[in-house]
């Protein structure tokens, strides 16, 4: 009768866990790193940069839907800008934005989100589905953001709305009916 070999271990020998112990909820399943024990660090906890920026964004859709403008601008740093129907607004200007637009849901779908490297910056695009409140006639399209990582936490910097058309095209908008008021 032949032996059977003994199943690899799907763990490399030189793997450190990481981000396992006491305090990690998830120390039954703790992450790996291939690498030496003596060079192991901790990466920077990208899932909560995710779960951070993800709630920010969340914020977003719900103040603007809710016309909470304080809270919207809250989202953004204070140099944050809006680019949409041909024109990038300032934080300033979001109060006159928002209330010459339509009223209506804010419904956003999970960002892809890509980190740079000096842990401060990062980029982002997201799925919108804007329905006008009165008749519920949709727009559609994405947003295409950028991050910075403040002292209170992840902020859009810039938010460039891109709609897309029924004919498949994708454009910023025609301007804006505020019609240059003066912002």
């Amino acid at each position: 009768m032949s032996e059977t070999p003994a199943a690899e271990n799907p763990v490399p020998e030189n793997s450190v866990p990481v981000n396992s112990g006491a305090e990690n909820p998830v120390a039954e399943s703790p992450v790996f790193e291939n690498r030496a024990p003596e060079t192991a660090t901790v990466k920077p906890n990208r899932i909560e940069d995710l779960v951070e920026i993800q709630q920010t964004l969340a914020r977003y859709a719900v103040t603007i839907t809710q016309g909470d403008i304080d809270g919207l601008t809250k989202v953004f740093t204070p140099d944050g800008t809006y680019t949409a129907f041909g024109d990038t607004f300032a934080l300033k200007d979001f109060p006159a934005l928002v209330a010459a637009a339509p009223k209506g849901l804010f419904l956003t779908g999970t960002p892809a989100i890509d980190f740079a490297d000096d842990g401060i910056n990062a980029t982002g695009t997201q799925p919108l589905c804007f329905i006008e409140h009165s008749k519920h006639d949709m727009r559609i399209g994405y947003y295409r953001d950028t991050y910075l990582r403040t002292a209170d936490g992840w902020r859009l910097r810039t938010r460039a709305m891109t709609f897309i058309r029924r004919s498949g095209a994708h454009d910023h908008g025609i301007p804006h009916v505020i019609e240059r008021i003066n912002l």
